[in-house]
């Protein structure tokens, strides 16, 4: 027997196999199909088409029905020898397979005992094609044509009339239980608009047929959803190819994107690196995101298939003086991703050089993953803070203020706490300092108790605030600076020699960095970050809500 399932899927018990294959010892029967289930993260429309046609009654098919459906399935072996799959078609090589024998007076049986989950995760233009390629597919076999294309319409019309009747007619979320009625209901009617379209231009259109290099282009589907920055204030959601993996790139799944007050920038047109030259439109931004390997090139060993992943921003050659020197910020080759020379995580897919990716350790969860980043910048400035300590006081309790509440001042004081020292964190917000209750890390809305501290975290980029602690902060304290930008002042260094006071700036990470940041993550409460996730196709107003404040955090979900 050959037992076939698509990748996308989740036996629902451990009987499934033994029940799928159960009614192939039968002589007469050259195939059997399962039943198949949606799951929490399907569209709500395909589910109801899963619930229609993937009933709880067993059945044994007979001409003129032809059905079949190799995501869930199992055939003959001999029979497969004697008469394999239909590799021209675009699709339903199923169905054509099970229709030649059932014309052979052989049985096709539907056994629902033998369930799967079915997760299709597919942008719209996806689902178009997908049904594009099934009608094309079913017309070329002879079980669909004009009629069918003619009636497709009418039929999906009416499925999306009981669809939103049954959404309307429900209590409670009856599937999708993350999402709004109001989203489900416009997913539906999207689903079924692409469906339909998808099917009659498949009905009508023969050049998909005659045409070599279309069937291919549909058959080897290489593109994915990415936002696209195209110039000041220009960015959409756009269609794109994924770029074939050369030696030594990893292609990654993204799951989760964070957003960051860097790719607003960008959006706007500040960030220095636009203004001067170093960067270009267009980009696809984002640098803080965890994801999936699907693919990887050659000389790419420290990886497989399905880990989960996190990618370092900062990718220098590695082979220049300084980057031998560990200084790749000094690296003129150097891209960041998602900000520099290197598309970013605003995306379905990402490909990136494999010895920047970090594995994951199974159990931590891809939503927190996003903060890798961050967290290894955090580390990074105040490991380049700790130098400025005696080494044998480097193990006792500091007092430290970090200023900005905001999420790298958040992560900031999570892990000096973490390691045991005193602190206190400033911000304006008090919404910001109230996810600090119960934690032991002391909280103020103002600077008037700065000059108590040795060490200063400044995370908020503000020239007020910097201004304000080079001004009142004691003699002999260190400055840590990781916000950005400042803007220009005019001040005199006055205040800093002749009070000896240390100012230390910092920025991205490197891989150690990384391996510390993905080891301490577990350690330290980050549930204030994944209060708010919205999906990709949202997030201009994910940017909107990051301006707002009024989440630590905003999410976008790729997949």
């Amino acid at each position: 027997f050959i037992v076939i399932v698509s990748a996308h899927t989740l036996p629902v018990d451990e009987d499934w196999l033994a029940n799928l294959v159960q009614p192939l010892h039968d002589a007469q029967t050259a195939m059997v199909y399962g039943r198949q289930l949606g799951g929490p993260s399907s569209k709500f429309s395909e589910t109801r088409d899963m619930q229609r046609t993937f009933g709880p009654q067993r059945q044994i098919l007979s001409p003129p029905r032809f059905f079949a459906n190799n995501a869930n399935s199992g055939i003959r072996k001999d029979l497969w020898h004697e008469h394999p799959f239909d590799e021209t078609l675009l699709g339903l090589e199923d169905i054509e397979w099970a229709k030649y024998w059932m014309e052979r007076d052989y049985n096709v049986v539907y056994e629902p005992q033998a369930a799967l989950y079915h997760i299709h995760e597919e942008s719209w233009w996806q689902v178009r094609r997908r049904y594009f390629r099934e009608a094309v597919a079913a017309r070329r076999i002879g079980i669909k044509g004009v009629p069918q294309a003619l009636m497709s319409p009418i039929k999906e019309s009416a499925r999306t009339l009981t669809d939103l009747g049954h959404l309307l007619l429900t209590k409670g979320a009856p599937h999708n239980e993350g999402r709004s009625k109001a989203e489900k209901t416009r997913e539906a009617i999207m689903f079924r608009y692409n469906k339909s379209v998808g099917t009659v231009k498949g009905l009508l259109d023969r050049s998909a047929d005659q045409d070599a290099d279309v069937r291919h282009d549909i058959l080897f589907d290489r593109s994915g959803q990415a936002v696209v920055i195209r110039g000041v204030r220009k960015a959409v959601l756009e269609t794109v190819p994924i770029p074939d993996i050369r030696p030594g790139e990893v292609l990654i799944r993204v799951a989760y994107e964070a957003v960051c007050a860097t790719d607003l920038e960008i959006y706007k047109g500040t960030l220095g690196y636009y203004q001067n030259g170093t960067a270009q439109y267009p980009i696809t931004p984002g640098h803080e995101f965890s994801g999936s390997v699907v693919a990887y090139g050659t000389n790419v060993d420290n990886l497989k298939m399905g880990d989960p992943v996190v990618v370092e921003c900062i990718q220098s050659c590695g082979e220049c003086e300084d980057c031998q020197r560990e200084n790749f910020l000094g690296c003129r080759q150097r891209s960041e991703l998602g900000v520099i020379g290197r598309n970013g995580g605003y995306a379905e897919y990402v490909t990136v050089p494999g010895k920047f990716v970090h594995r994951l350790p199974a159990d931590i969860d891809p939503v927190a993953a996003c903060l890798c980043e961050p967290l290894a910048v955090a580390i990074k400035g105040m490991k380049r803070l700790r130098r400025t300590w005696r080494q044998k006081e480097r193990k006792d309790s500091k007092s430290c203020a970090v200023v900005g509440a905001g999420p790298l001042g958040h992560l900031c004081a999570r892990v000096l706490a973490h390691w045991g020292h005193q602190v206190t964190i400033f911000d304006r917000a008090q919404q910001r300092l109230d996810y600090f209750s119960d934690s032991g890390i002391a909280t103020a809305q103002d600077l008037s108790g700065i000059d108590r501290f040795d060490n200063i975290i400044e995370a908020t980029g503000s020239p007020d605030a910097l201004d304000a602690i080079l001004r009142l902060s004691r003699a002999g304290t260190s400055i840590l600076l990781l916000g950005l930008p400042y803007a220009h002042r005019n001040f005199t260094f006055e205040s800093i020699v002749a009070y000896d006071k240390i100012i230390i700036g910092s920025v991205g990470s490197s891989a150690k960095h990384f391996k510390m940041a993905i080891e301490m993550l577990p350690r330290i409460d980050t549930h204030a970050f994944s209060q708010k996730i919205l999906p990709l196709a949202d997030f201009k107003k994910a940017w909107q809500l990051a301006e707002t404040q009024q989440y630590l955090k905003i999410i976008l979900a790729a997949h």
